[in-house]
């Protein structure tokens, strides 16, 4: 059994697929080492484990509106969330670029979305319920001692079962795609570029003196922010997809054309079921105001990088408090890699990036590929060594962990 990009390949001896808690609580018992699988974006060994692996994609993924929180079981990814918001008022603050990722997997790694006001979506829950190496559920509440050092739990802790997700009012996105904007005008204005509408994406494979493509989602009804045509770039009159030479056919509705948060937020449409992705990703998140440095750094390795880059994102992260979040404590500048299917050149690219970014401080996303030690880790994540003494307490077996969390914690 491979993840989505079949850059790995899991180790266990076993595949299971419950579908409720019983079945799931059942498994967890009667297994030494098991790991949950949520839609297998991740592009390393984090989900992986030598005993059982335990297929959530069988697993309930009902979607219940109560209020102004949505509740999702396991199985349930950020589609089946927009599906059921759709019939209501109700948003959800942010998404990622790809709403087919499970909610849980997505808030254990620390994924996150774009805009200066937007923290990951982990900040978003409010509560969620976590089964635990003995079988039983326990309960996390967003104020309580424990929650902010579980939220983002890269599955040490246990296995997440549902979550809660505060909505706000519903709202409208307008996006439009700015091509060839000069990087000396960017650089110049970096803050204003990133504060120029609710969510911003610069396409970049740092080399040129021009970026490729930055895509700007307006919130309808937001005061009106810098327009990147003012920076050089001129605005695309046709449908472009990120990766260069890519048909655009599945991309969200570009030209300025307002539409629900759903459809715009994300780049990718909802009804778009994407195959294997022939790719490998990284990604780093630096504090903000070392974005214009950490940039040029890159561009200074740019062409190195970039023959094995299909490209790479710059987005802005708000913070927040959980403990292993990526943003975690601070306004975050994050440096996403799109690599080529290559993993081995890959493995020897990826220090090259840490190294450029290593005075910044670079927190790695949890999911993708990274290079860094535990003990490079404990530098850049405060927190990290009292989650290990924490994931001691709530795994004592051991259960839980594999290869990948014995080199993080």
């Amino acid at each position: 059994m491979k993840n989505w990009a079949e850059n790995i390949e899991y180790t266990a001896t076993r595949v299971a697929r419950p579908r409720n808690l019983d079945e799931l609580g059942e498994l967890v018992l009667a297994n030494s080492r098991v790991k949950a699988l949520g839609s297998r974006h991740s592009f390393n060994l984090c989900g992986d484990t030598t005993g059982t692996l335990l297929d959530m994609s069988a697993f309930d993924s009902t979607v219940e509106v109560h209020g102004e929180t949505v509740r999702v079981a396991a199985g349930g990814t950020f589609s089946h969330v927009v599906e059921a918001l759709a019939r209501t008022e109700l948003a959800l603050p942010n998404l990622a670029s790809l709403p087919h990722i499970s909610v849980a997997g997505a808030v254990q790694t620390g994924t996150h979305g774009s805009g200066v006001r937007n923290p990951a979506l982990s900040a978003s829950v409010t509560a969620f319920e976590m089964m635990r190496s003995d079988g039983t559920i326990g309960r996390f509440t967003r104020g309580t001692s424990e929650f902010d050092a579980c939220v983002v739990g890269i599955g040490a802790l246990g296995i997440v079962t549902a979550l809660e997700l505060h909505c706000v009012p519903g709202f409208s996105i307008a996006q439009s795609v700015y091509l060839d904007m000069p990087w000396e005008a960017a650089l110049g204005s970096w803050d204003e570029l990133s504060e120029c509408a609710y969510s911003v994406s610069v396409f970049t494979k740092y080399v040129g003196d021009t970026i490729p493509q930055v895509w700007a989602k307006r919130r309808v009804g937001d005061p009106e922010g810098l327009d990147p045509a003012a920076l050089g770039a001129r605005q695309a009159q046709e449908a472009l997809h990120p990766l260069p030479g890519v048909r655009p056919d599945n991309v969200t509705v570009q030209f300025g054309e307002a539409g629900p948060w759903y459809e715009r937020l994300p780049h990718f449409r909802s009804n778009f079921k994407p195959g294997r992705g022939d790719e490998i990703q990284s990604e780093y998140l630096v504090p903000s105001s070392a974005a214009r440095d950490a940039t040029e750094a890159l561009r200074r390795i740019g062409d190195r990088i970039s023959p094995l880059l299909h490209v790479s994102e710059i987005r802005t992260v708000a913070p927040d408090a959980a403990w292993l979040s990526p943003s975690g404590d601070r306004q975050s500048t994050a440096f996403h890699f799109t690599w080529q299917s290559k993993p081995r050149e890959v493995a020897h690219v990826v220090p090259l990036v840490e190294q450029a970014l290593a005075p910044f401080a670079p927190r790695p996303h949890w999911g993708k590929v990274f290079a860094m030690s535990g003990a490079e880790l404990r530098e850049v994540f405060p927190r990290l060594a009292e989650f290990s003494i924490l994931a001691r307490q709530l795994d004592p077996t051991s259960k839980f962990s594999n290869e990948y969390l014995d080199g993080v914690l």
